[in-house]
């Protein structure tokens, strides 16, 4: 049952690709927190994935757009203002994707066409979508937008490959326009750091489980589930939280703050 956080909010959330998808279940529950939104994915994606029952459960319109396509965002924030009625409160960008990482190629190994593919689909598409929308008052006042990130911008994670340097210009980017679209029009611009995530996208990466495993045993709470990161974007999304901008938010059951814990310890540990 919702609490009507999102009520009378109109939105934009890209990448849900299917259920095990962040994007895919902040759809879910902003529909029954009251919100109206668009849904976006590239053509491509849109295609493997299963958006069209997504689309039908929560009464959504769909946009496809290119993420690096700056006519296909032009046009994803004026057909969203036009099927919704007025600019949007919310925009969620869940796009990550590394032909390096995907094709094996280690960090001082990598193809650079496949680095600047990276670079441009899992970060500046952030710019690009942010530029797209204050060109086109596409923005309500006050408005927020969230974008997910990993830890790898600010530790190594070897086989994260190029997708950690992707993060972290993800992140300045955050920074940057939260500064600016937080002076005109109180607009927030906020990452999540999320734990290790069995979607589509995560298990992808060389040694996930490892990854999962490791964050799970370091974490106090443990790994924060998919669900629980829909719940964190949309009180995000919510007036709850109309003076957080510009932050790197962690929600990863304590992994950040973490130095070792006894578990990890104990694998290392000689018997007396």
């Amino acid at each position: 049952m919702g609490y009507g956080l999102l009520k009378g909010k109109r939105g934009i959330i890209s990448g849900a690709l299917n259920e095990q998808s962040i994007a895919w279940k902040v759809a879910e529950l902003a529909h029954a927190e009251g919100a109206r939104f668009v849904l976006t994915n590239a053509p491509v994606a849109m295609r493997m994935g299963e958006i069209n029952g997504l689309a039908e459960k929560t009464g959504s319109e769909i946009i496809p757009a290119d993420a690096t396509n700056d006519t296909d965002l032009e046009a994803l924030f004026s057909g969203s203002i036009e099927k919704l009625g007025g600019p949007v409160d919310f925009v969620l960008h869940s796009i990550g994707m590394s032909p390096n990482v995907r094709k094996g190629r280690t960090y001082d190994n990598l193809n650079y066409e496949w680095y600047k593919q990276t670079l441009d689909v899992s970060a500046i598409s952030l710019h690009r979508m942010m530029q797209a929308a204050h060109k086109g008052n596409a923005l309500a006042e006050g408005a927020s937008v969230v974008a997910l990130s990993y830890i790898a911008a600010q530790r190594v994670f070897p086989d994260y490959g190029d997708m950690a340097d992707a993060k972290a210009l993800l992140e300045s980017i955050t920074r940057s326009w939260g500064y600016r679209l937080g002076k005109e029009k109180n607009i927030r611009v906020n990452t999540i750091s999320q734990s290790p995530t069995m979607t589509t996208a995560g298990s992808g990466i060389k040694g996930f489980d490892g990854f999962f495993g490791f964050a799970q045993e370091m974490s106090p709470l443990g790994n924060a589930p998919a669900e629980d990161c829909a719940n964190y974007c949309i009180t995000l999304f919510s007036d709850l939280t109309r003076f957080v901008t510009m932050q790197n938010l962690f929600h990863d059951g304590g992994f950040s703050s973490t130095g070792v814990t006894r578990e990890v310890m104990a694998k290392f540990m000689q018997e007396e």
